[in-house]
């Protein structure tokens, strides 16, 4: 179900904000960004800090392999909108086929070991939590410190949120370009 307050905002200010945010941009704004101007005391501040916190703020995880586990967590959960979003992201700071490899199967992704092993455990989060101490044992014996795992899990914990909700509301889905143009901005930008 499309909700109309996606689309136009939830104040005078924000649709012209909006408005303003997307001829910047060249393209229309992404759904997920429209959600933060509709009652912002829902969505906006406090996942919007959430989401900084996880996916830019101090890790031992690069942005673009954060950028990547939100692409995977968004594929687990069957999320084209975020999937794009997040993949287009990534692939601003690592190859293009590598992070293709690993939505199409990180098990074999030429990626690390310790990201191969982490990947499992956000998978087994998203899809089988019951089963998750035998994943972060195997992870933590390919060399992934308990610290990555806490990253890892607050990356894949507001992502389950998002995906979910983007899903409900029926986010449109943009295309290759627009994604890479709101790639670069929330790459610059960040998501609070």
């Amino acid at each position: 179900m499309r909700l109309a307050e996606v689309e136009r905002g939830d104040s005078l200010r924000n649709r012209a904000l909006i408005r303003v945010i997307s001829l910047a941009l060249g393209a229309r704004l992404p759904d997920a960004a429209r959600v933060a101007f509709y009652h912002k005391a829902f969505v906006g501040t406090a996942l919007g800090a959430w989401t900084q916190e996880a996916m830019r703020g101090p890790s031992e995880w690069t942005v673009p392999e954060r950028e990547l586990m939100a692409a995977m967590v968004a594929r687990w959960n069957t999320c084209p909108f975020c999937v794009g979003a997040h993949r287009s992201i990534a692939v601003l700071g690592m190859d293009q086929a590598v992070t293709d490899a690993c939505l199409a199967d990180h098990r074999t992704a030429p990626i690390s070991e310790p990201l191969r092993a982490t990947l499992s455990v956000l998978e087994t989060m998203t899809l089988r939590p019951d089963e998750l101490t035998a994943d972060i044992q195997r992870a933590t014996a390919a060399g992934v410190t308990r610290q990555q795992l806490t990253d890892a899990a607050a990356v894949a914990s507001v992502f389950n949120i998002i995906t979910r909700y983007a899903n409900a509301l029926d986010f449109a889905i943009p295309t290759d370009a627009e994604f890479g143009k709101a790639a670069t901005m929330m790459l610059k930008r960040g998501y609070a």
